[in-house]
């Protein structure tokens, strides 16, 4: 049974550490094919700096991103004891723009994520030799897949096995917990990006699953042609009522569709979509960050304390949280 969470009520007193920066110290790197062997894609990669055995997430970039424009939000995650892993799928061109197949994207993530095992160059060599994180470790065991705008829809499509004609790419890791950071499946209900996750039916990807929204989405732009970059139709609202269960959604009321990115982003690309008029991007990114980690604690770490207590008192985040329930059952 869904369960609905008011985040209306009074701010307790206190905050939850989640939302803040983590004990680590994070080093970020960008790692290209030509500096470890069998990898598929330029890799962004956040490790904590201190030894230790860390669980993993693998994130994926939305709809013409570059995953560099990610590194605030990953290392926030990163600080809190995770290593984050954010291929870069493609690069912006022309035909990307009009590209709706999601096909080439599936088949690249899941040969990212069984390169990451790679005893010769995988995860670990990146770590101990590009990174030169001394006695960190990727453990492998607690693996997460995430993703934002088109990443989500992609990371859904990953989780539920979908795939494209000739791919006979299999996926040799298994993944624990599933995030849709503003998830989009395409232009509308009509038009989806391929394959489609959407259906208007039950969709179970066999783990749990954390849907973040934004408020501004389904807004349009004030720039021609004022089309909104989460769609109602194909947003967030319709990836958290058809997954399975257990399932948990969180809306960042005030924000836009690209208001996680970095501040540094090109200014044509901070105006695509509609954004928060204040400019307060860090809020958002602490707030996402921190369901993330709370998430990510709960699910791959098995300590729930952090993701009950934003559920009871929502408040706490530093952006102003709508939406927010879940579904265990």
């Amino acid at each position: 049974m869904a369960t609905f969470v008011s985040a209306a009520a009074a701010r307790p007193a206190g905050t939850t550490a989640v939302f803040e920066e983590g004990r680590h110290d994070v080093q970020v790197e960008t790692v290209h094919p030509c500096q470890a062997k069998g990898l598929p894609k330029p890799l962004l990669v956040a490790a904590p700096k201190d030894p230790g055995s860390y669980p993993v997430i693998v994130f994926l970039h939305g709809w013409n991103m570059y995953n560099s424009w990610y590194q605030n939000l990953l290392k926030h995650v990163a600080s809190h004891g995770f290593i984050a892993v954010a291929p870069q799928l493609y690069v912006f061109s022309i035909l990307t723009v009009v590209n709706m197949d999601d096909k080439k994207d599936i088949a690249t993530t899941k040969q990212v994520t069984n390169w990451l095992a790679d005893e010769q160059q995988g995860l670990l060599y990146v770590l101990s030799n590009i990174l030169k994180v001394d006695g960190v470790k990727p453990d492998l065991s607690r693996l997460a897949l995430a993703g934002h705008s088109r990443g989500g829809d992609t990371a859904f499509a990953v989780a539920l096995g979908l795939k494209g004609k000739g791919d006979e790419t299999s996926l040799d890791l298994n993944f624990s917990a599933l995030i849709g950071v503003d998830p989009v499946a395409g232009l509308a209900e009509w038009l989806q990006v391929e394959p489609k996750v959407l259906s208007g039916s039950l969709i179970n990807p066999r783990m749990p699953v954390l849907v973040i929204g934004t408020g501004l989405g389904p807004e349009g732009n004030i720039l021609p042609p004022s089309l909104p970059c989460a769609p109602a139709g194909v947003n967030h609202i319709n990836f958290y009522k058809e997954c399975a269960p257990p399932r948990y959604h969180f809306t960042a009321k005030d924000y836009g569709h690209l208001d996680m990115l970095d501040n540094d982003v090109p200014l044509l690309v901070d105006c695509m979509c509609k954004r928060n008029p204040e400019h307060t991007k860090e809020l958002a990114r602490r707030t996402m960050g921190g369901l993330m980690v709370a998430f990510l604690r709960a699910m791959l770490e098995d300590k729930d304390e952090d993701l009950n207590t934003v559920l009871q008192n929502p408040d706490l985040a530093p952006a102003v949280l709508d939406q927010v329930e879940y579904d265990l059952a």
